[in-house]
């Protein structure tokens, strides 16, 4: 019984550091998407700037919104975007996707792209 009781404990505080990690990630993840909001916007009906909007991306095929020109080799890329997909091309879009027309040279730390998909992921829904 008390082994039970301890690990419940341990249990929510774990969950209770989670919440606090995941708050904090979504405030950072806002300021590393300000190196974005010169070519993105994120909000639903949003116009595309240089790049496309990118309200309702993740579960989007590249290349596929409509009222966009994407390049031929986003397009033909077919990439589902995820977390996982997400963190590949923000590490380095043109080694992903070679002739993409993003000419942002990529995120080098893992946990900025971490940040930033916490909080794309919110922000985009």
């Amino acid at each position: 019984m008390k082994v039970q009781i301890l690990l419940g404990a341990a249990a929510m505080v774990v969950a209770l550091s989670a919440g606090n990690a995941f708050a904090a990630d979504l405030a950072k993840g806002e300021k590393v998407y300000k190196k974005c909001k010169a070519c993105h916007t994120l909000d639903a009906g949003g116009k595309n700037k240089i790049g496309p909007n990118l309200n309702g991306v993740f579960g989007r095929v590249s290349g596929t919104m409509e009222g966009f020109k994407f390049s031929k080799a986003m397009k033909e890329a077919a990439v589902t975007w995820d977390e996982k997909t997400m963190d590949q091309f923000l590490t380095k879009p043109k080694k992903m996707i070679k002739k993409t027309k993003m000419s942002f040279a990529g995120l080098k730390k893992e946990s900025d792209r971490a940040n930033l998909i916490a909080y794309l992921k919110e922000a985009t829904k």
